[in-house]
């Protein structure tokens, strides 16, 4: 039976190791693909793969777990092992990841006083419960048990959120007592106050950064106590977020130094060898200055395209690492085909509104409740409530919502609003008439995934409405996961300038991955053959989405488009190459 131990150095089987990672989620890139993608890494050198594991994945709704498909990482794993490749797991119940929630379940909200990433037990309790699941699923996949993973995360940079010694010592014992024999890992900023924070006993501190190695690696020297050192996250790209102004990239000779450097010195995982794809709704978002959520893309300026396609890193990359007398693993595999399939007209449409009692069962209350304490996760909800006839609408304001709001009275749209917008008095001008409702259709742009804002992501409205300074009571509330859209019916009609529901349809002859852009469109996201591929925006950087060729099918292939700003541009286009800005 294999071992892997830390000494000095990493040593497997009592030989010294050297660890050449990159990153591929699972979750981010279809099933079908992931040997393609794993395969193009052994190309380059590298010897292993990392990859998180997001709880809200697997226990999308409290109690009900999921293995299967995309989240089947058991079988990730044992690709991987096929190869002849490691595999280090982060099975933290947070990963950051710029995924929804940094991967933990929204459904931790709907309880009052919810302090996660914290040994309070009411987040230890949920966290004990799901890993009695998932961790025997990991256990036989270890080295010591004939498996090939050689590492797994304590927690996931812990030393810049907080200073909780008996969360992460609960983190620690939590995997031990599962069975987790393998070595352990943590990963922080490398500074000394951060790998403090983050810091457990028994577990090697590493640390995440995409720049000035040497200095890094100095720092964390101080904390490692002899042991090997670690770059857990070479961020060689970033990510994007609506509205940034284009694609993030990076300097690739600086990045190729840094490499060289790393491996030099120590060990590195390269983040991300391949970004992929925050399919649905579970693009996370940052809160600084303001709400920054992701786009669908996850592309990262990273090894691999969100495509798959190799780069100029990847081709610098493996320059780097021959140079250091670290050959290519195998050949590259053949690149997968592309198609332009043309545009698609706009067949059918029919109206939220029209549509609602066919999505939604209403929940009525005196003042609205958030998605979470309705049992719903992601995606949008539609708050209702009727107007006496003659009220005339000057002011309105909403309190504990988050994130967007598109407010009508009958079918007249009042204000878009946004981010902080939600927090203050707006003026509108209107006067209701006989059956007239005002509707408030809140999205979930994706909950905030690093620092402190966690705890405040409740979405949709959690407080009260005020209309001319006034709190309005009695709501109709309708949860609108779009998961169920199977049910539209098209024959429902549709007013003008409201966020409505559009059919369309797509020949194709050999399924081969393309790109759907939806030109003169404005916000929402769509639907290919029952399946989220994400969301779009006018605002870009993102102008097209990428469609994998396994989710294509040979003959008619069915887009549902859910656009909500009033704005239809016909018809959608699928392109043979990307465009993300």
């Amino acid at each position: 039976m294999d071992r892997f131990e830390i000494k000095d150095t990493f040593y497997l089987d009592g030989e010294p190791f050297r660890i050449l990672s990159g990153s591929i989620h699972y979750f981010r890139v279809v099933l079908e693909y992931w040997r393609d993608r794993m395969e193009k890494l052994k190309a380059l050198g590298l010897n292993t793969v990392e990859t998180y594991i997001p709880w809200n994945v697997h226990e999308p709704r409290k109690g009900e777990f999921c293995f299967t498909g995309m989240a089947d990482v058991v079988r990730f794993v044992r690709t991987a092992q096929e190869l002849g490749l490691y595999v280090i797991l982060r099975p933290s119940p947070y990963i950051c990841a710029e995924w929804e929630f940094g991967g933990l379940p929204g459904w931790l909200l709907r309880e009052d006083g919810m302090h996660v990433r914290s040994a309070e037990p009411e987040f230890l309790g949920h966290v004990r419960e799901y890993y009695r699941v998932l961790l025997p699923k990991l256990k036989p996949l270890q080295i010591t048990e004939g498996g090939n993973v050689i590492l797994m995360q304590v927690e996931n940079e812990y030393g810049y959120f907080a200073d909780d010694k008996k969360y992460m010592e609960t983190m620690r014992d939590l995997l031990r007592e599962g069975g987790i024999t393998v070595p352990l890992i943590t990963s922080d900023n490398p500074t000394d106050e951060c790998l403090e924070n983050g810091g457990v006993e028994g577990a090697l501190p590493t640390g995440n950064f995409g720049s000035r190695t040497k200095e890094r690696f100095a720092v964390l020297q101080r904390h490692t106590q002899g042991g090997p050192l670690m770059c857990a996250e070479f961020w060689v790209g970033w990510f994007d977020h609506w509205g940034n102004g284009g694609h993030m990239t990076g300097n690739l000779e600086e990045s190729a130094a840094d490499l060289r450097d790393m491996i030099k010195m120590g060990h590195v995982n390269i983040y991300m060898f391949i970004g992929g794809t925050n399919f649905g709704f579970m693009n996370g978002s940052n809160y600084y200055d303001q709400l920054s959520p992701d786009v669908t893309s996850y592309d990262y300026d990273a090894i691999l395209s969100e495509a798959g396609d190799v780069t100029p890193k990847y081709l610098r990359y493996r320059e780097v690492l021959e140079s250091l007398g670290i050959p290519s693993g195998q050949e590259l595999p053949a690149p997968l085909p592309r198609r332009a399939y043309g545009s698609a007209a706009v067949l059918e449409k029919v109206g939220l509104m029209e549509a609602l009692e066919d999505l939604s069962e209403p929940v009525e209350s005196i003042y609205p409740r958030s998605m979470e304490r309705l049992g719903q996760n992601y995606g949008y909800i539609l708050y209702t409530s009727p107007v006496v006839c003659g009220r005339r609408l000057e002011k309105i304001r909403l309190h504990g919502a988050n994130d967007r709001a598109n407010i009508f009275l009958g079918e007249k749209r009042l204000a878009n609003l946004y981010d902080r917008q939600l927090l203050e008095e707006h003026s509108v001008d209107a006067t209701a008439q006989e059956g007239d409702r005002l509707c408030i259709l809140m999205e979930n742009m994706g909950r905030v995934n690093f620092g402190p804002y966690m705890d405040r992501q409740r979405k949709g409205i959690d407080g009260c409405i005020q209309v001319n300074g006034h709190m309005h009571t009695g709501w109709k509330q309708y949860p609108l996961p779009l998961d169920n859209l199977d049910r539209l019916d098209f024959s429902r009609g549709c007013g003008e300038d409201m966020p409505a529901f559009y059919r369309l349809e797509i020949a194709v002859d050999k399924p081969c991955d393309t790109f759907l852009e939806l030109p003169g469109w404005g916000k929402g996201c769509v639907f290919l053959n029952g399946f989220h591929l994400g969301r779009f925006w006018e605002i870009g950087p993102q102008k097209r989405l990428y469609v994998p060729a396994p989710l294509l099918r040979e003959g008619t292939n069915e887009v549902i488009v859910f656009e909500t700003e009033g704005k239809c541009g016909g018809e959608i286009v699928f392109w043979d190459q990307p465009d993300i800005g």
